[in-house]
């Protein structure tokens, strides 16, 4: 474990372990809270949250796996962020949050001061919760937005909803990491987020694994890299249709200028910097081997 964090995975919480947990966030010695997959009732729940809303620490927060499990869950989470100031990174992967719950969820993380990742993978969500997702992509740079958002595996966003938040990318002044992996994309919306990479500033990460794309797609994506300035570091394509020769082009692309950058990076402590690290695999493949955001970030890579 990392120092100052609390990672549980899988387990049944009883409510002495409960309680421990909402002492350690009250003397504010966390730093991470993974609760991941765990079992805890209704009651437990409440108490987390409102260990959560009094915490200073905390700064990463981890739910995935179905423990927002209700709407009355998503209202106590969402009370807990209004009050909470330190949480910079939230995972919910494989929350059943729907729109519904998202929105309820929503106002809480726009006022947010100090969110900057954010991971609603597998969370059921549809057209209504991109819109209110692109909100949290301010443009102007007036406000802080997401530097890191995740939306694998939503199926029942529709090409209007990934075209909403294609502009939104596009002018996002701040959004470094783009998970879209394992969404049934295809090759017109990954037309447009070409468009959106090509015009962002700031997009390093893109993940486009199981999204449908064919060679229409990757040649649109070669033509973006070779022909536009582009912050873009890596461009995950893994389990498309995708022929190698066209992934090999675009990996060494997106290659070129690493060196220049190598020697910066490795005078940073990876723990300190977080850079992203990218390596080629024997698909020719980028592969995202490492994530965090920001100096205190916390890094944690399970889902």
């Amino acid at each position: 474990m990392l120092p100052g964090s609390i990672q549980i995975s899988g387990e049944t919480l009883s409510g002495a372990e409960i309680r421990d947990i909402c002492e350690s966030l009250r003397e504010n010695s966390v730093r991470l809270l993974s609760l991941r997959g765990c079992q805890l009732s209704e009651r437990d729940f409440g108490h987390v949250c409102r260990g959560v809303a009094e915490s200073r620490s905390l700064a990463q927060l981890n739910l995935n796996l179905g423990i927002v499990s209700n709407i009355n869950r998503v209202k106590q989470l969402a009370e807990a962020l209004k009050t909470n100031r330190s949480v910079q990174s939230l995972f919910l992967h494989g929350s059943p949050l729907t729109d519904a719950g998202l929105a309820l969820l929503n106002p809480a993380l726009s006022i947010h001061p100090s969110l900057v990742a954010l991971d609603l993978g597998d969370c059921m969500l549809g057209d209504e919760g991109i819109n209110l997702i692109c909100g949290l992509l301010p443009p102007d740079g007036a406000k802080s937005g997401l530097k890191e958002l995740t939306l694998s595996a939503n199926p029942g966003i529709t090409s209007k909803g990934w075209g909403r938040l294609a502009i939104a990318v596009a002018h996002s002044s701040q959004l470094r990491v783009l998970n879209l992996d394992y969404n049934p994309l295809g090759d017109q919306v990954a037309g447009m987020l070409a468009v959106a990479v090509a015009s962002s500033r700031t997009l390093e990460v893109l993940d486009l694994e199981g999204t449908g794309l064919t060679n229409q797609s990757a040649q649109t994506l070669l033509d973006m890299v070779e022909n536009y300035p582009t912050a873009l570091r890596t461009l995950i394509l893994a389990e498309n249709n995708i022929s190698p020769e066209l992934q090999q082009q675009i990996s060494d692309l997106l290659s070129e200028g690493e060196e220049e950058e190598e020697t910066e990076v490795n005078e940073v402590p990876a723990r300190e910097k977080n850079p992203w690290i990218c390596q080629n695999n024997s698909s020719s493949q980028m592969v995202l081997m490492t994530s965090g955001l920001g100096d205190s970030l916390l890094a944690e890579t399970e889902m």
